[in-house]
């Protein structure tokens, strides 16, 4: 997952195109831990559409649509603003 340097604090910034290409990672409900993942650092926080995105130590978190493998890092520090997110919640 990634995220963005221009994003707020539990606030999304990537709305209109930037959201076409970085793709928001929306729930319905209260998002799950996976491997790796520290349960506390999740939440939700809703975006200008009214869907609701999930957080991660309060980044909004994305996938960039160039990505179609788990791992992958196409974006990657992308126009100096996308970073991947590493489990302790900081930019890698």
């Amino acid at each position: 997952m990634s995220i963005s340097t221009n994003d707020l604090k539990n606030k999304s910034r990537c709305t209109g195109s930037c959201a076409v290409y970085w793709l928001p990672l929306v729930t319905l409900g209260k998002p799950v831990a996976g491997r790796g993942v520290r349960k506390s650092f999740l939440g939700r926080t809703r975006r200008h559409d009214g869907t609701v995105q999930v957080t991660y130590a309060g980044h909004p978190l994305y996938r960039f649509f160039n990505d179609s493998q788990p791992g992958q890092t196409n974006g990657e520090r992308y126009n100096g603003k996308w970073y991947v997110i590493g489990a302790n919640g900081k930019k890698r």
